[in-house]
């Protein structure tokens, strides 16, 4: 797999939730934290996701905007 994307967290699938159109998959990349992803159930059927199969989260955005408390 060679993609743009400079931030590829490989981990392992904990849960998918189905909705009506989208479902939310959350993948653990280990060291305790989960990256949550809504994508379409049509995907997530496209690449086989399910429970303990092992998947990338791949983040690529042009702007991260970062806050903090007063």
């Amino acid at each position: 797999m060679k993609l743009s994307a400079r931030n590829k967290l490989k981990g392992t699938v904990v849960e998918v939730e189905k909705g009506a159109v989208n479902s939310t998959v959350k993948i653990d990349v280990g060291g305790g934290t989960i990256i949550t992803s809504m994508i379409t159930n049509d995907s997530v059927d496209e690449l086989g996701l399910a429970k303990g199969k092992e998947a990338y989260a791949v983040i690529k955005a042009s702007h991260v905007m970062v806050a903090a408390d007063d």
